[in-house]
């Protein structure tokens, strides 16, 4: 089974649940919303609508990410998955949301400076292993080593995501592809979202998330292929 979407909404909402069945939510990773107005996501995208949701930035993230200062936070500890009260508070609210869209999928980005070394691992098992395990879990590393990836996604059940036209996924019980673009302003072409297609087809549950300057129109014409190709 494909999903096709864009992670984040390039349209307004009630334009983008009447196109697609899946979003990947981005606000809850610059500041997850108050309840009420999760509760009113989950009502206007009615049923069959999925949202998969990126964790907040605390989590992943130092204070010192530019995209502090783009929502506004001030936290004098956090990211990188640290065992502070910080972090799992940033938790409580990515869960919180998540359960109030009925969403299956969380996505844990983390940036460049989240490099391969023992404490982040080390960090990383005492996270998965102290949070509630009522999702599935995925993580999108960047300059990580594939033996690594594999070794710690198999020990904390998590899910590999990557950008297909990059790398393969290591491990997972679903694949959740993200498609940055070669670079963000790239538009894909039919030969390239062909191939893509061939990539993906007869895999278990797939998630193909576009989050390229032009998404939608590169998403629209990805459906459209894989609805003809079945």
């Amino acid at each position: 089974m494909i999903k096709v979407g864009c992670c984040g909404l390039p349209v307004s909402m009630a334009d983008y649940f009447r196109m697609f069945d899946v979003v990947e939510v981005q606000k809850t990773f610059y500041k997850p919303p108050m309840p009420e107005t999760a509760e009113r996501w989950r009502e206007l995208a009615g049923e069959g609508f999925e949202f998969t949701v990126k964790a907040f930035q605390v989590i992943t993230h130092p204070p010192s990410s530019p995209t502090y200062r783009k929502a506004k936070l001030k936290v004098d500890d956090g990211g990188f998955f640290k065992p502070v009260k910080a972090v799992f508070d940033a938790w409580e609210r990515t869960r919180e949301v998540a359960k109030i869209l009925n969403s299956s999928v969380i996505v844990f980005q983390t940036p460049r400076s989240f490099r391969e070394c023992e404490e982040n691992v080390r960090n990383m098992k005492e996270f998965f292993n102290s949070i509630e395990r009522e999702f599935v879990f995925c993580w999108e590393p960047r300059g990580w080593g594939s033996d690594v990836v594999k070794d710690v996604c198999q020990k904390l059940d998590l899910v590999h995501v990557v950008d297909p036209f990059v790398s393969r996924s290591m491990h997972g019980e679903i694949r959740y592809y993200r498609l940055h673009g070669f670079n963000y302003r790239h538009k894909y072409s039919d030969d390239e979202l062909k191939w893509l297609l061939e990539r993906v087809s007869g895999e278990r549950t797939c998630y193909v998330m576009f989050n390229n300057m032009h998404m939608l129109e590169d998403a629209i014409r990805f459906r459209e292929m894989s609805i003809k190709r079945k």
